[in-house]
C-alpha cells in the first residue's frame, strides 16, 4: 500500500538563484576564471601593470638612446636596441599564445614577467652595446608573452560583450604608455642615470609576480600538452624574415641587395616548411583553421592594418611635427595630447556601445574611414600649417584609432574555438606587431628618398637632414623655411601611403560579416551565430 503524497504547503514558490558558473556549466562555456568580481577586478590591475611595464618599456628608451649612444659609442647600432625587441617580440607571440593553450595561462604569464624582470636587470647592467641588444632580446622573450597572455586571460575573465568594455580600457594602458614612456625615459635619465629606465621594472615585476601567484586561479587545459617544436621555429623564422627584410634598406643599403634578398629566400622557405608541419601538427602553434574562416583572416588584415597606423606612424609624425613647424620636442609630445585624447575617448566610447549591442562591425568601418580621411588632409598639409588645424587632425585621427583598435581582438577571440583562443590572441598581436615593424621601414624608406636629391645650403656646410631640432631653430628664418618645405614634400608621400594602407582596412572591414557578440547568459546555439561565415 503506498503512502499518499501530502499536500503543497500554501505560499510563494521558493527562487531559486543559480550561481554563474553553474549557468556557465549548463551553457556550455567555462565558469568565470575569478567568480568574486572584486577580486577579478584587482587581478585585472595586476594584469594592466604588467602590460604597462612591458609597452612602457619599448617607448621609455627613446628619449634615452643618445645618452646610452653617448657611453657606449657605436652609433651604428642605434636602431637596433628598439628594432631587436621588436624583431623578437613578433616572432614569440603565437608560440606564447599555444602553450597558454596548452599548459594553462597563468604558469606561462608568470614566467613571461620573470623573464622579463630578468632582462631588464641585465639591461641596466649593460656594460656594451651589444650586451643591451642582447639583453633587449631576453625582454623581448618576455614582453611578448606578456602582451599575448594578457588578452588570453581576459577572454577567461570576462563574458564577450563584457570583455569589449575591458578590451577599451587595456587599449587606454597602451595608450598611457605610450604617452608617458618618452617623458619618463627623459626625467629617470636626467635624475638617476639611462640605467634607471631599466631597473624601475624589477619592483613593478616582482610585486606583479607575487600577486598574479596568490590570486590567479590555474585552470587546467582539457588536453595532453603537445608543443609543435618545428612549427613554432619556423614561423619564428618567417616572421623575424619579413621584419629583417623590411629593415635591410638600413642594413645592406637595398631592398633587393643580394643579402636582403637572401634573407627573402630564406623567409619564403620558413613559411613554406611552416604550412607543411602545421598540416600535421597534432597541436599546431597557429593552427591553419583559423585562416579557413573569413571573418577571421579579414580581422587578422585590419589588425595589420592598425598597426601600421596606430603604432608604426606615430614616430613620423613626431619627426613632421618637429621639421616642418619648428616644434621643440617637448612641445611636439605636448601636441599629441590631441592624439592621445582621441584615443581615450574613442576607445571607451566604443567598449561601452561594443558591450550595449553586440555589434563591433560598424566601429571598424568608421574607424578605418577615418584612418583614410585624416591620413588624406595630413598628405596636403604643408610647412607653416597653423598648429591648430595639425592638432584637429590628430585628434581625428587618434580618435578613428580609439574606435577600432580592440576590433581585431574581440572579434577573433569569438570567432575561433574556444581550445584556440590562445593561439587566435597571439595571431592578432602578431600580425598588429609585424604590421608596425614592416610600416615603420616603408615610411623610413619613403622619407629618405624624398630626400635624397634635396641640397640646401647651410652654413658650415652642414648636412641638413642631420639637424636637431635645436640647431635647426637657430636657423635664419629663409633656411628654417627651406628645411621645413623639403621635409613638408618629402611627408607627402608617406601620408598617401598610409592613406592607401588604411583604405585596404576599409574594404576588409566593409566585407565583415555583422557578428553580433553574444552575452553570458544566452545558449551556445545563440552563439553559433557567431561562429557563421
Amino acid at each position: 500500500m503506498t503512502k499518499p503524497h501530502s499536500a503543497a504547503p500554501a505560499g510563494p514558490e521558493p527562487r531559486f538563484e543559480p550561481h554563474p558558473g553553474a549557468v556557465a556549466a549548463a551553457l556550455g562555456e567555462p565558469a568565470p576564471l575569478v567568480s568574486d568580481p572584486r577580486l577579478r577586478l584587482f587581478v585585472y590591475l595586476l594584469l594592466m601593470s604588467s602590460m604597462f611595464m612591458a609597452t612602457l618599456d619599448n617607448q621609455i628608451v627613446s628619449t634615452a638612446l643618445p645618452t646610452i649612444v653617448g657611453e657606449f659609442g657605436k652609433l651604428e647600432l642605434f636602431g637596433w636596441v628598439g628594432s631587436a625587441y621588436l624583431l623578437t617580440t613578433s616572432a614569440v607571440m603565437p608560440l606564447y599564445g599555444k602553450l597558454g593553450d596548452l599548459f594553462g595561462r597563468k604558469y606561462v604569464i608568470m614566467a613571461a614577467i620573470a623573464i622579463f624582470t630578468v632582462g631588464s636587470l641585465i639591461c641596466g647592467l649593460a656594460v656594451s652595446m651589444e650586451t643591451l641588444i642582447a639583453a633587449r632580446v631576453l625582454q623581448a622573450l618576455g614582453g611578448g608573452g606578456i602582451m599575448v597572455s594578457i588578452f588570453s586571460i581576459n577572454a577567461d575573465l570576462f563574458a564577450p560583450r563584457e570583455r569589449a568594455r575591458y578590451q577599451s580600457y587595456s587599449s587606454l594602458v597602451l595608450m598611457a604608455s605610450g604617452a608617458l614612456g618618452p617623458v619618463l625615459g627623459g626625467t629617470l635619465s636626467d635624475l638617476f642615470g639611462w640605467r634607471s629606465i631599466f631597473l624601475v621594472n624589477l619592483p613593478i615585476g616582482l610585486a606583479v609576480l607575487l600577486g598574479l601567484g596568490l590570486l590567479l586561479p590555474y585552470r587546467k587545459p582539457d588536453r595532453r600538452p603537445e608543443i609543435d617544436y618545428a612549427g613554432a621555429l619556423l614561423l619564428a623564422g618567417a616572421v623575424a624574415s619579413i621584419v629583417f627584410w623590411a629593415d635591410s634598406s638600413q642594413i645592406f643599403g637595398s631592398l633587393i641587395a643580394w643579402k636582403s634578398l637572401g634573407v627573402v629566400a630564406f623567409g619564403t622557405l620558413c613559411a613554406v616548411g611552416w604550412v607543411l608541419v602545421e598540416r600535421r601538427a597534432a597541436e599546431p602553434v597557429v593552427p591553419l583553421s583559423l585562416f579557413a574562416k573569413p571573418t577571421i583572416s579579414l580581422l587578422l588584415i585590419i589588425s595589420i592594418v592598425s598597426g601600421a597606423i596606430g603604432i608604426g606612424s606615430v614616430n613620423y609624425i613626431a619627426l613632421f611635427l618637429q621639421t616642418t613647424t619648428g616644434l621643440s620636442p617637448s612641445m611636439a609630445g605636448l601636441l599629441f595630447i590631441a592624439t592621445t585624447g582621441g584615443i581615450a575617448t574613442g576607445s571607451i566610447a566604443a567598449g561601452r556601445v561594443i558591450a550595449r549591442t553586440g555589434y563591433y562591425k560598424p566601429f571598424s568601418i568608421a574607424s578605418t574611414a577615418l584612418g583614410v580621411i585624416s591620413l588624406g588632409i595630413f598628405s596636403f598639409l604643408h610647412a607653416g600649417t597653423p598648429l591648430v588645424v595639425i592638432a584637429l587632425v590628430m585628434l581625428l585621427q587618434g580618435f578613428g584609432i580609439g574606435i577600432g583598435q580592440q576590433v581585431p581582438v574581440i572579434g577573433v577571440q569569438n570567432a575561433a574555438l574556444r581550445r584556440d583562443v590562445g593561439a587566435a590572441t597571439g595571431t592578432v598581436t602578431l600580425t598588429r606587431m609585424g604590421g608596425a615593424a614592416i610600416a615603420i621601414s616603408i615610411y623610413g624608406a619613403i622619407v629618405s628618398s624624398g630626400l635624397a636629391h634635396v641640397s640646401i645650403a647651410l652654413p658650415d656646410g652642414v648636412d641638413f637632414r642631420e639637424l636637431t631640432p635645436q640647431i635647426l631653430a637657430s636657423l635664419p628664418e629663409a633656411s628654417q623655411a627651406l628645411v621645413a618645405n623639403a621635409y613638408s614634400d618629402a611627408f607627402v608621400p608617406l601620408f598617401m601611403t598610409a592613406s592607401g594602407l588604411m583604405l585596404i582596412g576599409l574594404i576588409a572591414a566593409l566585407f565583415l560579416p555583422n557578428i553580433r557578440l553574444p552575452r553570458a547568459e544566452e545558449r551556445p546555439s545563440l552563439k553559433a551565430e557567431t561562429l557563421a561565415e
